[in-house]
């Protein structure tokens, strides 16, 4: 069932899911090292949730880091690693007092002990926290997602024939999760990047040239609020009243 908006009383999405784009570019335009975009970026992870919480938003799903961004400098790698583990001390009891589901998407593989080790702590306090589920699509690509899932059906001995979507969708890093939405993408691109593309296939997109840094809840809220006044079909045709 669709939650209303607490401003709009307008239909609420039940999962908003974010492309975090921006970091590097907010930085450039202030003079600071990529990893201060990030820095910067991750603070501002904080508002959204809290915004979802007041609008009663139950999934958010937030790209963090995608299974192309091994390609980048060691450097900043590292970097993404060292920010994360930061995001997780600092904020997962705060979270869990919040009520927040912690869920990571994607693979551990290629993370040190002690991040994963982390990771892990962060989603088994939370697991029976049912406020906001939070997932963080770190180590995540969309293909990939795909072909684990299909890969673990066929391992189970899933005959072909009987493989179908409704099974796909329960075996994906989403499963149990609703299908987004509304899928928002910071900074003026206008493309998934290999993210959720199974689950967004009838999603709603809004893209804003704001850089992720510098989006807040009300730019979130005006997601929202357009999302509200849109009309999904899911291919049919509404018939008029």
């Amino acid at each position: 069932m669709r939650t209303q908006g607490a401003s709009s009383g307008q239909r609420t999405p039940e999962h908003v899911a974010v492309i975090m784009d921006g970091n590097g570019r907010w930085a450039r335009q202030r003079g600071l090292p990529r990893l201060a975009g990030h820095r910067a970026g991750t603070e501002n992870i904080r508002s959204i949730v809290t915004a979802c919480i007041e609008l009663a938003i139950p999934c958010l799903t937030l790209y963090a880091f995608s299974t192309e961004n091994w390609s980048r400098p060691s450097v900043e790698i590292q970097g993404l690693m060292d920010i994360l583990g930061e995001f997780i001390d600092r904020e997962t009891q705060s979270l869990h007092e919040q009520g927040v589901h912690l869920r990571h998407l994607g693979s551990l593989e290629g993370i040190s002990e002690n991040l994963c080790h982390k990771v892990r702590y962060a989603i088994d306090l939370t697991h029976h926290n049912d406020r906001l589920t939070l997932s963080i699509a770190f180590n995540y690509g969309g293909r990939t997602d795909i072909v684990n899932a299909v890969r673990k059906l066929i391992a189970q001995g899933m005959p072909a024939d009987a493989i179908d979507e409704q099974l796909i969708s329960a075996n994906l890093s989403t499963g149990g999760l609703p299908d987004p939405d509304l899928v928002i993408r910071t900074s003026g691109e206008w493309r998934l990047s290999n993210f959720l593309i199974w689950q967004a296939a009838y999603s709603e997109y809004w893209a804003t040239p704001v850089l992720w840094p510098d989006f807040k809840a009300e730019h979130f809220r005006q997601a929202i609020d357009d999302y509200g006044r849109r009309e999904r079909r899911f291919g049919g045709i509404n018939q008029p009243n």
